[in-house]
C-alpha cells in the first residue's frame, strides 16, 4: 500500500531576481538585475512538492492571505496539480507571506522575508480529519512562525502531541530562528527537551541546530568534527527523537538513529526493516551536480527525499543516499524546484554511477565505504 504524508507550517511566495555577477550590496547603490523567478517558498512547498514530484501522495496545509501573493500561490500550487491549494486556510485578517531571494554568486543567499499569515498558524488551522488518515505528519519552519513557539511553545507540543496521538509518524524542520526577534528570545533547548519524544525524524540544519542547542558554537556548522556530531546525537535521541539527520551544506548529513525499541513507536510510516535502521550513525555525502544554479530550497528538497525513501521502505544507506540525490538535483536549478526529477529518473541517475565527493574525516573510528559514505563507531 502507498504510504501518504500532510506537510504542513510555513510557505511563501519566493521572488528571486536573476543575478549573474558579483557585486556587493551598498546602501544607495542601484544595482540592475535580470528577469525574476516566481515562485512557492517555505517548507509546504519546499518539501510538500519534492514529495509530490517523487511520487508520495500529499496533503499540503498552509495559511494565506485574502491578497494577490496569496492567489498567486494558491495558483501555482493548483498548476503543479489540482487540488494541492485546497488543503491552504485563507485568512482575511493577515497578508500572505513573501521573501526575496537576493542570490549573488560567490555569496551566500540573502533573505527578505515577511512572516505574513505564517505567524499565526496554530494547531486549530490544522485538518486533523486529514492528519489521522496519513502516514507521516511533516511540520516546517516553526521558528518562523510566532503563534507556534509563543507561550512556550504551547500551539507546537499541541500539534504533535495530537499527531502521534493519531498513529502517524511525525517529523520537523525548525529553521533558523531570528536572533533579533522574538524567535531568538525562545528557550530552544528546553522546548526542544520537551518535544522531542513526538517527533519521530528532527532534521535541522547544523547552524539551525547550533544555535538552539549549543549558541557558544553557533557559526560553527561548516566545521563540526566528528565528535561534535556524535555528542549533538546523542543530546537529541536522549530528548526522545527515533531518527536525527542534520544538514551540514556541501559536507552532507550527518544521520543518527535510535534503538529498535524508539524506531518501533514512530507510527504508520515507520521504516519497513527497524533492525537494519536501528544504531546508525553516518555521513552521506553530496553528489556532484551538473551545474551549480543556487541552493534555494536545498535543505528542504533533501528532507523531501529522505522523508521519501523512508516512506517507500528503502534500506537506511540508500535513503540518506537518495535525500543527497535529491538535494543535489535541487540545486541544479535556481529555484527549489525547477531540477527535482521524478522517483524513477532520481533513482536512475544514481544507479548510472553518478559520483559523489569524498568528505575527508581524520578520525580513526569512523570507516568509508566505496560511495563515500562514512560510518562511525555507533554501529562497529
Amino acid at each position: 500500500m502507498t504510504k501518504t504524508a500532510v506537510v504542513a507550517g510555513h510557505i511563501c511566495l519566493d521572488i528571486i531576481p536573476s543575478v549573474d555577477h558579483h557585486f556587493d550590496l551598498v546602501p544607495g547603490h542601484l544595482y540592475e538585475v535580470g528577469a525574476p523567478t516566481m515562485a512557492t517558498g517555505g517548507a509546504v512547498s519546499n518539501t510538500g512538492l519534492t514529495m509530490h514530484i517523487l511520487g508520495v501522495p500529499v496533503t499540503l496545509m498552509g495559511k494565506l492571505g485574502d491578497d494577490n501573493f496569496g492567489t498567486i500561490i494558491q495558483n501555482v500550487l493548483k498548476k503543479r496539480a489540482p487540488g494541492l491549494e485546497k488543503g491552504m486556510t485563507i485568512d482575511k485578517e493577515s497578508i500572505s507571506s513573501y521573501t526575496t531571494v537576493i542570490n549573488i554568486p560567490g555569496i551566500d543567499r540573502i533573505f527578505l522575508h515577511c512572516p505574513g499569515a505564517n505567524a499565526t498558524f496554530a494547531a486549530k488551522d490544522v485538518n486533523w480529519e486529514a492528519v489521522a488518515k496519513a502516514d507521516l505528519f511533516h511540520f516546517g519552519y516553526p521558528c518562523f512562525m510566532a503563534a507556534t513557539y509563543a507561550n512556550e511553545g504551547i500551539e507546537l507540543k499541541t500539534m504533535y502531541r495530537k499527531a502521534k496521538e493519531l498513529g502517524v509518524t511525525t517529523s520537523m524542520d525548525p529553521g533558523m530562528p531570528d536572533s533579533h526577534g522574538p524567535a531568538g528570545k525562545v528557550n530552544w533547548k528546553k522546548l526542544l527537551s520537551e518535544i522531542l519524544k513526538d517527533v519521530d525524524v528532527f532534521m535541522p540544519s547544523a547552524d539551525e541546530l547550533l544555535y538552539m542547542v549549543a549558541p557558544e558554537k553557533f557559526g560553527q556548522g561548516d566545521n563540526l568534527s566528528t565528535a561534535d556530531l556524535k555528542e549533538l546525537g546523542t543530546l537529541l535521541l536522549g530528548y526522545g527523537a527515533a531518527v536525527v539527520a542534520v544538514k551540514m551544506g556541501s559536507r552532507g548529513m550527518f544521520i543518527t538513529t535510535a534503538d529498535k525499541e524508539r524506531l518501533a513507536k514512530m507510527g504508520k510510516g515507520a521504516p519497513e526493516n527497524l533492525e537494519a535502521w536501528a544504531n546508525k550513525q553516518e555521513i552521506f555525502p553530496c553528489f556532484k551536480p551538473d551545474k551549480f544554479m543556487g541552493a534555494t530550497g536545498a535543505g528542504d528538497s533533501s528532507i523531501g527525499g529522505f522523508l521519501t525513501a523512508m516512506l517507500r521502505g528503502l534500506p537506511f544507506e540508500e535513503a540518506g543516499l537518495f535525500a543527497a540525490a535529491v538535494g543535489a538535483c535541487n540545486v541544479e536549478a535556481p529555484d527549489s524546484l525547477s531540477g527535482i526529477r521524478d522517483w524513477n529518473a532520481t533513482n536512475a541517475r544514481i544507479n548510472s554511477g553518478w559520483q559523489t565527493n569524498a568528505i575527508d574525516i581524520a578520525d580513526a573510528e569512523w570507516t568509508k565505504d566505496a560511495k563515500n559514505v562514512w560510518h562511525g563507531p555507533k554501529e562497529n
